[in-house]
């Protein structure tokens, strides 16, 4: 596969609440498999993985501009991994309580 499987991290409320319990969330590349994901994800971040939730979002509608027109948003794909226990992944630092 020549394409990048891991495109970016997903950065939200929610995904910051789970990166708390050793749930990361990434955007990945519509064709990638779980097991894909889960070779990119070890071997970038050299940590373990042990379990991969995908979910396919679908594209929609919003309406943009002065005029208003309606753009179609692209459908992508997003991974949420799940870490063994006491590792993390630097992108999702969070600040504790």
């Amino acid at each position: 596969m020549n394409t990048q499987i891991l495109i970016a991290p997903l950065i939200t409320e929610k995904s910051m609440a789970d990166a708390n319990n050793g749930k990361f969330t990434f955007k990945v590349a519509r064709q990638a498999s779980k097991t894909d994901i889960r070779r990119e994800v070890e071997k970038r971040f050299k940590v373990n993985v042990v379990k991969i939730s995908t979910i396919t979002i679908k594209g929609r509608s919003v309406r943009a501009g002065v005029k208003r027109i309606e753009i179609k948003k692209a459908s992508f794909k997003k991974a949420i991994v799940k870490l063994k226990k006491d590792q993390k992944i630097g992108l999702f630092e969070t600040q504790s309580k």
